[in-house]
Protein backbone atom coordinates (compact mmCIF):
# COMPACT_ATOMS: atom_id res chain seq x y z
CA UNK A 1 0.00 0.00 0.00
CA UNK A 2 1.47 3.10 -1.39
CA UNK A 3 3.10 5.40 1.64
CA UNK A 4 1.36 8.74 0.75
CA UNK A 5 -2.17 6.67 0.20
CA UNK A 6 -2.39 6.62 3.86
CA UNK A 7 0.01 9.00 5.91
CA UNK A 8 -1.28 12.74 5.38
CA UNK A 9 0.13 15.74 6.62
CA UNK A 10 -2.24 17.51 9.02
CA UNK A 11 -1.41 20.57 7.16
CA UNK A 12 -0.34 19.90 3.52
CA UNK A 13 -2.58 22.13 1.42
CA UNK A 14 -2.04 25.28 3.93
CA UNK A 15 0.95 27.34 5.98
CA UNK A 16 1.34 24.83 9.30
CA UNK A 17 -0.66 26.68 12.44
CA UNK A 18 1.94 27.37 14.53
CA UNK A 19 -0.57 28.36 17.60
CA UNK A 20 -1.73 24.38 16.72
CA UNK A 21 1.72 23.10 17.04
CA UNK A 22 2.55 24.83 19.91
CA UNK A 23 -0.22 23.73 22.15
CA UNK A 24 0.47 20.03 21.21
CA UNK A 25 4.77 20.44 21.96
CA UNK A 26 3.25 21.90 25.46
CA UNK A 27 2.62 18.65 26.54
CA UNK A 28 5.78 17.06 24.95
CA UNK A 29 8.20 16.02 28.36
CA UNK A 30 11.23 16.54 26.11
CA UNK A 31 10.51 20.18 25.52
CA UNK A 32 8.80 20.69 29.32
CA UNK A 33 9.75 24.17 30.68
CA UNK A 34 9.88 25.57 27.26
CA UNK A 35 8.28 29.42 26.66
CA UNK A 36 6.07 30.24 24.27
CA UNK A 37 8.54 32.11 21.85
CA UNK A 38 10.87 28.40 22.53
CA UNK A 39 8.27 26.47 21.47
CA UNK A 40 6.98 28.79 18.30
CA UNK A 41 10.51 28.19 17.11
CA UNK A 42 10.76 24.77 17.79
CA UNK A 43 7.39 24.42 15.74
CA UNK A 44 8.94 25.95 12.30
CA UNK A 45 10.64 22.66 12.18
CA UNK A 46 7.59 20.26 12.85
CA UNK A 47 4.99 18.00 10.93
CA UNK A 48 1.85 16.65 12.13
CA UNK A 49 1.03 13.69 10.50
CA UNK A 50 -2.27 11.40 10.88
CA UNK A 51 -1.77 7.74 9.45
CA UNK A 52 -4.71 4.98 8.99
CA UNK A 53 -4.17 1.62 10.50
CA UNK A 54 -2.24 -1.04 8.52
CA UNK A 55 -0.23 2.15 6.67
CA UNK A 56 3.88 1.90 6.71
CA UNK A 57 5.58 4.89 7.67
CA UNK A 58 8.58 4.29 6.42
CA UNK A 59 10.36 1.47 5.34
CA UNK A 60 13.81 0.29 5.79
CA UNK A 61 16.65 1.86 3.87
CA UNK A 62 14.20 5.26 3.73
CA UNK A 63 16.28 8.43 4.27
CA UNK A 64 15.65 9.73 7.98
CA UNK A 65 15.32 14.07 8.36
CA UNK A 66 14.09 13.73 12.12
CA UNK A 67 12.38 11.83 14.68
CA UNK A 68 9.02 10.67 15.25
CA UNK A 69 6.83 11.40 18.66
CA UNK A 70 3.49 9.34 19.29
CA UNK A 71 0.68 11.48 20.04
CA UNK A 72 -2.31 8.96 19.97
CA UNK A 73 -2.26 5.18 18.66
CA UNK A 74 0.02 2.67 18.10
CA UNK A 75 3.16 2.86 15.61
CA UNK A 76 4.80 -0.97 15.37
CA UNK A 77 8.94 -0.88 14.37
CA UNK A 78 9.85 -4.36 12.75
CA UNK A 79 12.80 -6.13 10.92
CA UNK A 80 10.80 -7.81 7.83
CA UNK A 81 12.56 -10.68 5.90
CA UNK A 82 12.27 -10.64 1.72
CA UNK A 83 9.95 -13.90 2.56
CA UNK A 84 7.43 -12.04 4.28
CA UNK A 85 8.94 -12.92 7.91
CA UNK A 86 8.55 -10.38 10.57
CA UNK A 87 10.56 -9.83 14.32
CA UNK A 88 8.76 -7.16 16.15
CA UNK A 89 11.41 -4.52 17.87
CA UNK A 90 8.86 -1.99 20.03
CA UNK A 91 5.45 -0.90 19.94
CA UNK A 92 5.57 2.56 20.50
CA UNK A 93 2.70 4.44 22.06
CA UNK A 94 1.61 8.21 23.29
CA UNK A 95 4.14 9.87 24.56
CA UNK A 96 7.30 8.10 23.06
CA UNK A 97 9.38 8.83 20.21
CA UNK A 98 11.70 6.88 18.08
CA UNK A 99 14.02 7.43 14.97
CA UNK A 100 16.50 9.86 17.61
CA UNK A 101 19.63 7.29 16.92
CA UNK A 102 19.59 7.16 13.38
CA UNK A 103 19.10 10.71 12.93
CA UNK A 104 21.94 11.92 15.00
CA UNK A 105 23.57 9.37 13.03
CA UNK A 106 22.95 10.43 9.45
CA UNK A 107 21.79 6.80 8.85
CA UNK A 108 18.73 5.29 6.73
CA UNK A 109 16.47 3.93 8.43
CA UNK A 110 16.86 0.20 9.38
CA UNK A 111 13.86 -0.95 11.02
CA UNK A 112 10.24 -0.51 8.90
CA UNK A 113 7.16 1.26 11.19
CA UNK A 114 3.87 0.71 10.30
CA UNK A 115 0.59 1.82 12.23
CA UNK A 116 -1.48 -0.94 14.62
CA UNK A 117 -4.15 1.51 14.98
CA UNK A 118 -5.31 4.79 13.66
CA UNK A 119 -2.44 7.30 14.31
CA UNK A 120 -1.27 10.96 15.35
CA UNK A 121 2.04 11.62 15.40
CA UNK A 122 4.91 14.82 15.19
CA UNK A 123 7.52 14.92 12.67
CA UNK A 124 10.41 17.14 14.25
CA UNK A 125 12.94 17.82 11.63
CA UNK A 126 16.68 17.47 12.74
CA UNK A 127 17.42 20.67 11.68
CA UNK A 128 15.12 22.31 14.58
CA UNK A 129 16.82 19.69 16.81
CA UNK A 130 20.59 20.17 16.44
CA UNK A 131 19.62 24.16 16.44
CA UNK A 132 17.80 23.35 19.62
CA UNK A 133 20.97 21.11 20.94
CA UNK A 134 23.42 24.22 20.00
CA UNK A 135 21.45 26.36 22.04
CA UNK A 136 20.25 24.46 25.61
CA UNK A 137 22.16 21.77 27.54
CA UNK A 138 19.17 21.28 29.81
CA UNK A 139 17.61 19.93 25.97
CA UNK A 140 20.68 18.03 24.94
CA UNK A 141 21.17 16.50 29.05
CA UNK A 142 16.82 15.18 28.21
CA UNK A 143 17.88 13.76 24.15
CA UNK A 144 20.90 11.77 25.86
CA UNK A 145 18.44 10.58 28.72
CA UNK A 146 16.20 9.06 26.34
CA UNK A 147 18.69 7.71 24.29
CA UNK A 148 20.06 6.09 27.20
CA UNK A 149 16.92 4.73 28.61
CA UNK A 150 16.35 2.83 24.89
CA UNK A 151 20.07 1.43 25.27
CA UNK A 152 19.29 0.39 29.00
CA UNK A 153 15.86 -1.30 27.46
CA UNK A 154 17.33 -3.06 24.36
CA UNK A 155 20.13 -4.26 27.21
CA UNK A 156 17.36 -5.86 29.11
CA UNK A 157 15.38 -7.68 26.06
CA UNK A 158 18.76 -9.18 25.22
CA UNK A 159 18.62 -10.23 28.96
CA UNK A 160 15.31 -11.50 28.57
CA UNK A 161 15.46 -13.57 25.44
CA UNK A 162 18.53 -15.17 26.44
CA UNK A 163 17.69 -15.83 29.94
CA UNK A 164 14.15 -16.33 30.42
CA UNK A 165 11.84 -19.05 29.73
CA UNK A 166 8.42 -18.07 27.41
CA UNK A 167 6.45 -18.55 30.59
CA UNK A 168 8.52 -16.12 32.28
CA UNK A 169 8.48 -13.33 29.44
CA UNK A 170 4.77 -14.02 29.21
CA UNK A 171 3.97 -13.20 32.84
CA UNK A 172 6.77 -10.67 33.01
CA UNK A 173 5.05 -9.12 29.73
CA UNK A 174 1.45 -8.87 31.91
CA UNK A 175 2.79 -7.74 34.94
CA UNK A 176 4.62 -5.04 33.12
CA UNK A 177 0.79 -4.22 31.56
CA UNK A 178 -0.75 -4.25 34.70
CA UNK A 179 1.47 -1.84 36.19
CA UNK A 180 0.97 0.67 33.11
CA UNK A 181 -2.36 0.81 33.59
CA UNK A 182 -2.21 2.27 36.71
CA UNK A 183 -5.97 0.80 37.29
CA UNK A 184 -5.76 -0.91 40.83
CA UNK A 185 -7.58 -3.95 40.99
CA UNK A 186 -10.34 -4.98 43.54
CA UNK A 187 -9.19 -7.97 45.96
CA UNK A 188 -6.16 -8.76 43.83
CA UNK A 189 -7.96 -9.10 40.81
CA UNK A 190 -7.44 -7.25 37.22
CA UNK A 191 -8.26 -7.52 33.88
CA UNK A 192 -5.97 -6.45 31.08
CA UNK A 193 -7.02 -5.75 27.43
CA UNK A 194 -3.81 -6.41 25.17
CA UNK A 195 -2.56 -3.63 23.60
CA UNK A 196 -2.26 -5.31 20.09
CA UNK A 197 -2.86 -9.19 18.85
CA UNK A 198 -1.30 -12.12 19.94
CA UNK A 199 1.13 -12.79 16.95
CA UNK A 200 2.40 -8.92 17.11
CA UNK A 201 3.09 -9.81 20.89
CA UNK A 202 4.47 -12.99 20.40
CA UNK A 203 6.94 -11.48 18.06
CA UNK A 204 7.84 -8.70 20.44
CA UNK A 205 8.85 -11.46 22.78
CA UNK A 206 10.28 -13.45 20.37
CA UNK A 207 8.41 -15.97 20.52
CA UNK A 208 6.33 -18.09 17.79
CA UNK A 209 2.21 -17.17 17.88
CA UNK A 210 1.57 -20.91 18.49
CA UNK A 211 4.22 -21.00 21.51
CA UNK A 212 2.54 -18.16 22.73
CA UNK A 213 -0.75 -19.12 22.82
CA UNK A 214 -0.22 -22.39 24.29
CA UNK A 215 1.80 -20.64 26.97
CA UNK A 216 -1.33 -18.67 27.65
CA UNK A 217 -3.31 -22.00 27.89
CA UNK A 218 -1.61 -23.64 30.16
CA UNK A 219 -1.54 -20.33 32.78
CA UNK A 220 -4.95 -20.49 32.04
CA UNK A 221 -4.90 -24.69 32.99
CA UNK A 222 -3.36 -23.80 35.86
CA UNK A 223 -5.55 -20.81 36.95
CA UNK A 224 -3.55 -18.31 37.05
CA UNK A 225 -5.42 -16.18 34.02
CA UNK A 226 -8.44 -15.98 32.13
CA UNK A 227 -8.22 -15.27 28.40
CA UNK A 228 -11.36 -13.42 26.56
CA UNK A 229 -10.37 -13.00 23.12
CA UNK A 230 -7.80 -10.20 23.89
CA UNK A 231 -8.55 -8.99 27.29
CA UNK A 232 -6.56 -11.28 30.00
CA UNK A 233 -7.99 -11.45 33.85
CA UNK A 234 -5.66 -12.25 36.16
CA UNK A 235 -7.81 -13.40 39.10
CA UNK A 236 -4.87 -12.97 41.40
CA UNK A 237 -2.23 -10.88 40.80
CA UNK A 238 0.06 -11.61 43.53
CA UNK A 239 -0.02 -15.10 42.49
CA UNK A 240 0.93 -14.06 39.06
CA UNK A 241 4.07 -12.63 40.61
CA UNK A 242 5.30 -15.34 42.31
CA UNK A 243 4.82 -17.85 39.76
CA UNK A 244 6.60 -15.74 37.63
CA UNK A 245 9.25 -15.23 39.89
CA UNK A 246 9.75 -19.19 40.07
CA UNK A 247 9.70 -20.02 36.63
Amino acid sequence: MPVTATVREAHAAARPDTEHLCRLLAHVPLLEGFEPPELARFARGVREQNVERGAVLFHRGDPCHGFHLVLCGQIKLAFTSAEGQEKVIEIMRPGQSFGEAVMFMEKPYFVMAQALTDSRLLHIAKSVVFEEMDRDPTFCRRIIAGLSQRLHHLIADVETYSLLSGRERIVGYLLREEESSGEPGLCGRVSIRLPTSKGTIASRLNLTQEHFSRILHELAEAGLIVVEGRTIHIPDIERLRTTGARY
